[in-house]
């Protein structure tokens, strides 16, 4: 479990630590059975207080990501991947609306806004 965490942008590190594992199941880099590392381990390798991962996997597992197996630690539900690509997906379509109101508050078209997806669209193939 490899991730920056930012101490300084306002979203709690708790919460970057659920937005990482989430997002690494989502896009594959966590698989389902695959166990993440211990609290301590976790805590360590991020530089932070031991109780900042365990709230972050309690939240996870109440969310049906993780599951404890005993005596080996938690592992990814088979669930979870779908559950955090929906999850993705949700995200962006609300970044998508948040862009698309100011869009139209600053009275672009919809043709003007279609020309700027398919552009930035091209870039990415």
């Amino acid at each position: 479990m490899h991730f920056a965490l930012h101490f300084s942008n306002g979203i709690p590190i708790y919460e970057q630590i659920v937005r990482h594992i989430k997002f690494a199941v989502a896009n594959g880099g966590l698989v389902v059975g695959e166990h993440i590392p211990s609290v301590r381990e976790a805590a360590a390798q991020l530089a932070v207080n031991p109780n900042t991962v365990a709230r972050a996997y309690r939240e996870l597992q109440a969310a049906g990501i993780l599951i404890p197996i005993r005596g080996t630690g938690l592992a990814v539900t088979p669930e979870a991947p779908q559950r955090c690509r929906s999850e993705r997906l949700e995200l962006i379509r609300d970044r998508l609306r948040s862009v698309l109101s100011e869009a139209r508050q600053n009275e672009i078209t919809p043709e003007e806004i279609r020309q700027l997806v398919e552009s930035e669209l091209l870039r990415f193939a």
